[in-house]
């Protein structure tokens, strides 16, 4: 008769075999089932640390691998992009800011946020699928995959970041005190872009029609957000509440304020910004625990 052959572990809490019992082994771990309304395993996702930091080496390794000018194109897309709508409002004879700092920071703040904000979400939609070789084989926590794009984008982020700090150097624009608060906006992009991430890499993990939709939506919020205009010099005040439910209202507003002294700090899109993203996070992990099951099978 074939021996019985352990099924992959729940990804439950971890047992340790009682050391009386002369035979357990010392290394042998039981795995119970885990709460259904358990989203997140800390303990878990700390004890594969070392899987999430390899799986952001090869990322980065392999977006450059091959490449004549390497990471000079994490500045160059902000950059050809700010040329373009320089140019075009210009052109028009008009410019989407009010006066006071220069339309090229504005915009560049923008630029570099959202593609931030871009780069994690499309990336991590396509986590699952991307690896589907690696789920099939071993056993590891699936939500690294969508985590581990993360960590690429924000080492891109912080090379595209010497862009807008060298014209602010060249415009002689001092940031003021907001300028700590900095990560905090960065926190919520990277938050936000990982909710949805984590969403559509469950949906196209299952079905590859919401693979589809990232570019569109990616395209949509790209108009729908504040990165080549300023809210308040644009959009009327009646919309704006309904416009800080993109979470990138809040968030490229609060990085343009922090960065540059801009304006005033936008507690309210914030707020409300940040209520959205908690509510698609927590949503998200829900969906993403309830296919991680059957996800090896389905994928």
């Amino acid at each position: 008769m074939p021996a019985e052959v352990a099924p992959e572990p729940a990804s439950g809490t971890p047992t340790t075999s009682d050391p009386a019992d002369s035979n357990s082994s010392d290394n042998l771990q039981y795995y119970g089932s885990r709460s259904r309304w358990q989203l997140l395993d800390f303990r878990e996702l700390w004890r594969y640390r070392e899987l999430l930091w390899m799986l952001a080496v090869r990322d980065i390794k392999v977006r450059y691998r091959q490449t004549l000018i390497g990471v000079a194109w994490v500045v160059l897309n902000p950059l050809a992009m700010g040329t373009i709508f320089v140019v075009f409002f210009s052109l028009l004879g008009q410019q989407p800011a009010p006066e006071g700092v220069p339309y090229t920071l504005i915009l560049l703040c923008g630029l570099v946020l959202w593609q931030l904000f871009a780069t994690i979400f499309a990336q991590a939609s396509a986590s699952l699928v991307a690896n589907h070789y690696l789920i099939g084989k071993v056993y590891f926590p699936r939500l690294l995959l969508p985590l581990g794009v993360a960590i690429p984008s924000l080492v891109d982020f912080t090379i595209a970041l010497l862009l807008p700090g060298a014209l602010m150097v060249y415009y002689g624009v001092v940031p003021s005190w907001g300028i700590v608060l900095l990560p905090v906006f960065v926190l919520l992009t990277v938050a936000a872009a990982l909710a949805l991430g984590i969403w559509f890499s469950a949906l196209n993990a299952l079905y590859r029609d919401a693979g589809m939709l990232v570019p569109l939506l990616v395209q949509l919020g790209f108009f729908l957000s504040p990165v080549v205009y300023v809210t308040k010099g644009l959009i009327p005040e009646t919309w704006r509440p309904v416009l800080a439910l993109n979470p990138m209202v809040g968030a490229i507003e609060g990085f343009r304020w922090s960065l540059l002294g801009y304006g005033q700090p936008p507690v309210g899109s914030l707020l409300i910004g940040s209520a959205v993203t908690l509510l698609a996070l927590l949503t998200g992990l829900f969906y993403f625990r309830r296919i991680e099951r059957f996800l090896a099978d389905r994928i």
